[in-house]
Parts: C-alpha cells; structure tokens; sequence
C-alpha cells in the first residue's frame, strides 16, 4: 500500500511500471532511492505495529505470529487495490524484527552471506528465509511460529516468477 500511495504522489502507477509489483524494490526501479526508502520503511511499520500492538495487548507468541501472517496477507492481496499489492518482503522485515529479533539477526547474516557468494538478492533473500524457518523448527517451536512459516512460503510464492527466472538462467 505504501508504494501505490507514493506512486501517486508520484504521478506514476507502480502497478503498471517495470515489474508491475507494489512493492519497494519496483518503487526504487521506477522512481528512485527516495521512493525506495519511504516505501521500505511504511510496509515494515506495519510489521513492527501489528507485533507492538500484540506485544503492549499482552498476546501470546502464537497469536502475535498469527498476527503477523494476517498483515503479509493484507500486504500481499489488499482488497483496496483489487488484491494486486507487493511481495511481503519489506512487511516481513518490520514483524520480524520485532517478533524475534534474535532469528531475525540470523536470517539477515544468511541472506548476506549467500547474496555476497551468489550476487542476487533473490536466492540471498530464500536462502535467509530457509535459516529462519530452520531455526524454528531446531528450537522446537513450529507450533507458536507456524504464521511465520505460514507467511514466509507466500513470499516465496509470490516471488516464484523470479524464482523461475533464475532458474532459467543457471539451465542456460
């Protein structure tokens, strides 16, 4: 939501520009680091709401991870722009941090590690993505984060056409 609303700040409809995708990767592409930025930082603070709202209202863990999946969706498919919205990445950012700052940290180490060895953001990204559903499941605890993992494979659905990009130019 944050890239469509700077985009029409803009005057540019993201959703029509370049990948098409509302999200602050394409709103960098088209329109610039500032663009990049501002919609970085409004699709996480939604994250990092949903999780202190949970937090301040004293919810479990379970139910903050839930939480969190709900805000990817509305992320991902908002109703208010006939379900066509980013790829969660930037939203995940912002709960994660603020879910489990700890797991988090790792995700970011792995995502740069491989994207430092691989150079793409993409298979740094599941790469970091798959340490941090693996730090899950090694801690015991796939029951109280199962929204996480729930809302990590969406990501990783939504982003499949890069996915399947990249797989096409490593069988090239």
């Amino acid at each position: 939501m944050t890239a469509f609303i700077v985009g029409k700040w803009y005057r540019v409809d993201l959703r029509q520009q370049k990948s098409r995708n509302l999200g602050a990767r394409n709103a960098g592409r088209v329109l610039g680091r500032l663009a990049f930025v501002i919609t970085l930082l409004g699709d996480a603070l939604k994250g990092i709401l949903v999780i202190i709202l949970g937090q301040v209202m004293d919810f479990e863990q379970w139910i903050l991870a839930i939480g969190m999946l709900f805000v990817i969706v509305g992320h991902l498919y908002p109703v208010f722009l006939s379900f066509h919205g980013g790829k969660g990445v930037a939203t995940f950012i912002g709960a994660g941090l603020y879910l489990e700052p700890i797991l988090f940290i790792w995700m970011i180490v792995g995502t740069l590690l491989l994207f430092i060895f691989v150079r793409n953001l993409t298979v740094g990204m599941l790469g970091g993505f798959t340490l941090y559903i693996a730090s899950i499941i090694w801690e015991g605890n796939m029951h109280t984060y199962s929204g996480v993992i729930l809302s990590i494979c969406l990501i990783i659905w939504k982003h499949r056409s890069n996915l399947s990009r990249i797989n096409g130019l490593s069988n090239q």
